[in-house]
């Protein structure tokens, strides 16, 4: 199973991105998606996750009522829409499939390559 995040970029403080992650060389709707965001120096932090048909979804606290995932099982590809963004909201992300619902990075099998968000202020 292989994950491939994008979207990611340079956007100033209060803009929005949207990342993507498509996963490939397995049944999509097996997996439940995962996003979490390591910045230097830090450890890896959850971001949110998404079950496999989209009906249940877990945040972190530092994306609650800023971020939504989502995702779209007939074009194997999920979603992270990121609004009102921060400065600290600057690291690299990353897109996991697991077959559950987690919000531990052991949880997940599967992880992509991540993605560079950086926000200025």
């Amino acid at each position: 199973v292989q994950l491939q995040a994008s979207g990611g970029g340079l956007v100033q403080a209060g803009g929005s991105l949207r990342l993507s992650c498509v996963v490939s060389g397995g049944r999509f709707s097996d997996f439940a998606i995962g996003w979490f965001r390591q910045s230097p120096g830090k450890e890896r932090e959850f971001v949110a996750a998404i079950n496999w048909n989209g009906n249940r979804t877990k945040y972190g606290d530092s994306a609650k009522g800023r971020l939504t995932v989502s995702r779209d099982n007939a074009k194997n590809l999920a979603s992270l829409q990121m609004n009102s963004l921060k400065p600290e909201d600057t690291a690299v992300y990353y897109c996991a499939a697991t077959y559950g619902l987690g919000y531990r990075d052991y949880e997940y099998n599967y992880w992509g390559q991540g993605t560079q968000v950086t926000v200025s202020s």
